[in-house]
């Protein structure tokens, strides 16, 4: 059976954090993600759909370096290049069917978006990189957890099928709430109660779908427009400019239905219609895309739940914590869902992975594990 002081769950940008944190505290530590790849819900594309470090996120895009400090520090730290959000343009809103879209003069957008070169990925590539591969082990899933007198023993299951033992003093899961509670296993149970709260908290992105519009030019900045367009008739409600920092050029948007609408109508309906609708609101040039991305979150095992299909906004951090007894000496939740201040954002996952990490670091201390 492998031993470690810290088993973390989740390879999402709050268990890399935590991964990253942990080893500068020279505190031993095994990271496990179930999917075949890190990064969770940070997810940055080609135009195929495959990883590539210049392409369109899929997930999480931007964020406020001047009202999130965490974020930005973490960037800074990391050296990473970024570049604004473009806004330079008009503007569109479509409010009725039967009337054509309006078209106003754009203001800036204050406070200023960012994104990174290269994508949302970058931050994950940065982590990685700089942490010992073996301790990061992807394709493995932990089914379950059970109390052991000095500590937690997970139950990991590889993705060749086969079934590993760790066991580990303390375990910090980096993973949305909802998905913790749906897909491990506790012996002893979880209280009652904190089944019920972890239920009731939302997962950021999950009950939401983007799709992508990939050309050869951004034209629509040729023609004055910023790209960004709210939307009444639909399908997509929200758009803005997707252009990396390398000017491949994109247009994305949320589809404005809940998932049970978008698995009615399928990706086939809903690419052709959110096509039509970028034809209406920027031009004729938009109606030939050189290539589309759709991802709907709501449809992803490993982010949503069918409690995550229906959107409630942003989660909010419980007065009497995410764990209670018998499992809270042993279990601290990681993830950007249980961020006090900045829940479900990037940098949600920033300040709640250096909670968890400040928390486990005094008790190592003082012996209190």
């Amino acid at each position: 059976m492998m031993k470690t002081n810290v088993a973390i769950i989740g390879g999402g940008l709050a268990g890399l954090n935590t991964a990253r944190l942990l080893q500068a505290a020279r505190i031993n530590f095994l990271l496990f993600e179930a999917r075949a790849t890190l990064g969770g819900r940070i997810q940055t594309v080609n135009e195929k759909g495959q990883p590539h470090a210049d392409g369109f996120d899929l997930g999480p895009s931007w964020f406020w370096p001047r009202m999130q400090p965490a974020i930005a520090n973490l960037v800074a730290e990391l050296d990473l290049p970024t570049f604004a959000q473009n806004d330079d343009g008009d503007v569109v809103f479509e409010r009725m069917s039967r009337e054509a879209p309006k078209r106003y003069p754009g203001l800036t957008q204050e406070p200023e978006a960012f994104r990174l070169v290269g994508g949302s990925a970058a931050l994950v590539r940065a982590i990685a990189e700089s942490l010992p591969e073996g301790r990061l082990r992807c394709g493995a899933e932990v089914t379950g957890m059970r109390l052991t007198e000095d500590g937690v023993e997970l139950f990991v299951r590889l993705a060749d099928g086969q079934e590993e033992r760790v066991q580990a003093r303390r375990v910090i899961a980096a993973l949305p709430p909802r998905i913790l509670d749906a897909t491990v296993g506790f012996e002893p149970p979880l209280a009652p109660a904190t089944v019920q709260l972890w239920n009731e908290t939302s997962t950021w992105m999950a009950p939401h779908a983007k799709f992508f519009a990939i050309y050869d030019r951004a034209f629509w900045r040729e023609a004055g427009f910023s790209g960004t367009a709210q939307s009444m008739v639909g399908p997509l409600a929200e758009i803005h400019d997707a252009t990396t920092s390398s000017g491949r050029a994109a247009l994305f948007g949320f589809v404005g239905m809940g998932a049970e609408q978008r698995k009615a109508a399928g990706e086939r309906s809903l690419t052709e219609a959110c096509i039509q609708q970028f034809a209406r609101l920027f031009g004729e040039q938009a109606a030939h895309p050189r290539a589309t991305l759709y991802k709907d979150w709501a449809a992803d095992p490993l982010t949503a739940t069918s409690a995550d299909w229906f959107s409630t906004g942003h989660p909010h951090a419980p007065e009497g914590g995410w764990v209670t007894r018998p499992w809270k000496e042993r279990l601290t939740l990681a993830g950007s869902e249980v961020s006090p201040i900045e829940a479900g954002y990037l940098a949600g996952a920033v300040e709640a992975s250096a909670a968890a990490v400040a928390d486990l670091i005094q008790k190592f201390a003082t012996n209190k594990d």
